[in-house]
């Protein structure tokens, strides 16, 4: 009885110290490749410096009596789209090959918990999104002179959209993950995707200068809510005027969000498997 309780009561930090350690290992795994170190962690930075430097000189960008830089336009929309290069393509690519090379069949005969297995990869997305995101806000602030918000309560919205995105987009990675049928050609099924999101959610774009069919389609993923939500935290207020409806709609933003999170956790229920049977 006692040997059962403890047991029982040790099983989870166990499950805890496994998933610490897989953390650690994913997160050096991630910086070891090269190609995920250069198409998605520095993505967001080279674009933002390259919007910067591109129209340095041009007209500020106006909303009512407000205006900005196209640094500090551009800004917002790689934020977001750090948060889904992270997640969806990062995670995607990374398990389809994992599950491709062995990788995961290996785990899968060990005694390697799969929600310890999830964590590592959830925690190194989040590691990564973080340093991503302050080297990207410090480049930004820094080098093109972007000011940032004092507002505290702008910096909630920008916790709560960064959260739930980058949890939202873990999920949905791994989801994806199963669509490649070889890991080789995970790349070229899951960039094109995460590629085309990016310019039909105001990331590279303004909005609502997409046809309104488009925006429709946009507004059923989760880019363009994350996009519009980080638009809220780092633009003037006047630039609500530029959204559909006139608002940035965070409300509807975090339901959508939310919507993605549960689809994306029925799916990695349904299709994760440490090896894919083929045929």
């Amino acid at each position: 009885m006692s040997t059962s309780t403890a047991r029982t009561s040790t099983a989870p930090i166990g499950t805890a110290r496994i998933a610490t350690a897989r953390v650690r290992y994913e997160v050096r795994s991630y910086f070891r490749a090269p190609d995920s170190v250069f198409f998605t962690f520095l993505f967001p930075v080279v674009m933002l410096a390259l919007f910067s430097v591109a129209f340095a000189s041009a007209d500020a960008i106006q909303a009512g009596p407000a205006s900005v830089d196209y640094a500090t336009y551009y800004l917002p929309g790689l934020v977001a789209t750090g948060i889904l290069l992270s997640g969806v393509q990062a995670l995607g690519v990374d398990i389809a090959g994992e599950r491709s090379d062995g990788t995961l069949k290996r785990l899968g005969g060990t005694p390697l918990p799969v929600m310890s297995y999830f964590v590592g990869k959830i925690g190194m997305v989040l590691v990564t999104t973080l340093v991503q995101t302050a080297i990207l806000l410090a480049v930004a602030s820094l080098l093109f002179g972007v000011t940032l918000p004092t507002d505290l309560s702008r910096w909630g919205t920008f916790a709560g959209v960064f959260l739930l995105g980058i949890a939202t987009s873990s999920v949905l990675g791994i989801a994806i993950s199963a669509l490649p049928r070889e890991g080789r050609r995970a790349t070229a099924t899951i960039v094109p995707i995460v590629l085309v999101l990016q310019f039909v959610s105001g990331v590279y774009l303004p909005f609502m200068q997409l046809p309104t069919w488009l925006q429709d389609v946009a507004s059923v993923f989760p880019l363009r809510w994350m996009a519009s939500g980080m638009r809220s935290v780092f633009l003037p207020s006047t630039f609500e005027t530029g959204e559909p409806g006139g608002s940035w709609h965070l409300g509807l933003g975090a339901l959508v969000l939310a919507a993605w999170l549960v689809l994306g956790l029925v799916a990695c229920r349904v299709t994760f498997r440490w090896n894919r049977e083929d045929g």
